[in-house]
């Protein structure tokens, strides 16, 4: 990528960051940005994401990703359905202490994952192609990114919590009737609206714990 285009997606992050007062260092900031012109260019060939625009990637990918770090416990992370690594990547440059486990089905995503983790050395990361329902292991927080309606994430994601860990749901709209459908399930929830700088869209972040 030319470097007047790197300068441009640098400008757009370092302005989302900034807005969302979010400490991310240089060296990290470029790391990112390393990320999203590797997605964009695996995405031509790929088609791993619905965002086709660098520019917009740093918006929709980067920023709506980070937008949950101040949730993320140090520990370990699960990401469930995380396609083209989003959002287990953004989290993993941006806390390195973090151990994540970026988990997929698909095999030309996790593809796309193996190469991603090497090229941008993340030695805090693992990526498994599996189902959530085949994997063992217990994480300090599990996420998912639109991956399904808050019941159904509740189920896969309890039995890999740890005892005082949190389940984090990504979600558009203020999701009201799934909420309402988590009544007699065992679980307790604060749901979280996030702003994400440029995006003219709800963003809300829903974190489910078991009931003590």
């Amino acid at each position: 990528m030319p470097e007047p285009e790197r300068a441009v997606l640098r400008a757009r992050l370092e302005e989302g960051l900034a807005i969302m007062a979010l400490d991310v260092s240089e060296p990290t900031r470029e790391q990112l940005i390393d990320y999203v012109m590797l997605l964009a260019r695996w995405n031509r060939a790929y088609n791993l994401s619905a965002v086709r625009e660098p520019r917009e990637m740093v918006t929709r990918h980067l920023l709506d990703s980070l937008a949950v770090l101040p949730w993320v416990a140090p520990g370990s992370l699960l990401d469930v359905g995380t396609g083209p690594g989003l959002p287990g990547i953004p989290l993993a440059i941006a806390r390195r202490g973090l151990a994540v486990t970026l988990l997929d089905s698909n095999g030309k995503k996790v593809r796309f994952l193996r190469q991603a983790v090497m090229t941008l050395d993340l030695d805090n990361c693992q990526v498994i192609q599996a189902r959530a329902e085949d994997l063992d292991g217990r994480y300090t927080r599990v996420i998912a990114r639109a991956f399904t309606d808050l019941p159904g994430f509740w189920r896969l994601a309890a039995p890999r919590l740890t005892a005082d860990g949190r389940a984090l749901a990504m979600k558009g709209r203020y999701p009201q009737a799934e909420l309402s459908a988590l009544a007699g399930m065992g679980v307790s929830w604060q749901i979280f609206p996030l702003q994400i700088p440029g995006l003219d869209a709800e963003r809300h972040l829903v974190e489910l714990r078991a009931e003590q």
